[in-house]
């Protein structure tokens, strides 16, 4: 088998490998992602929907989906004015990779916890003993 060496002298190739990842590798992204998959939400959809995101990460979120051509903002003229989110053609094409991602979490969640755990116990360091820092 042949093994695939990555060279770019300027690196361009692992910055544009590192831009994408810094989009969708947050966990606001991922989920929001996956809430899109099967259709339009409006904003306080998605807020109610993803437990622990405030109402500023949750639109600076958006609002960067948005600028990488994931995600698509649809102002409907009515009084108020109602507006939803989708994921554009772009963003669906993402729902694979992070479909394959959770699968791969799943599988692999517990191996990963059990590694943690022996590695925590090999390198464990004793406490420092406790000063009150009174003299």
């Amino acid at each position: 088998m042949a093994v695939r060496h990555i060279h770019d002298p300027n690196g361009a190739d692992c910055r544009a490998v590192a831009g994408v990842l810094s989009r969708i590798g947050d966990k606001w992204t991922v989920l929001l992602v996956e809430m899109l998959k099967d259709g339009p939400m409006r904003f306080n959809e998605m807020k109610r929907g993803v437990n622990g995101i405030s109402q500023r990460m949750l639109t600076l979120t958006l609002r960067g989906l948005e600028r990488d051509g994931l995600v698509a903002r649809t102002v409907y003229p009515t009084v108020p004015p109602k507006v939803e989110y989708a994921l554009t053609g772009l963003g669906q094409t993402l729902t694979g990779a992070i479909a394959a991602l959770g699968d791969w979490a799943r599988a692999n969640g517990a191996a990963m916890a059990e590694a943690r755990a022996k590695f925590d116990a090999a390198h464990q360091t004793p406490a420092a003993p406790m000063t009150s820092g009174a003299s």
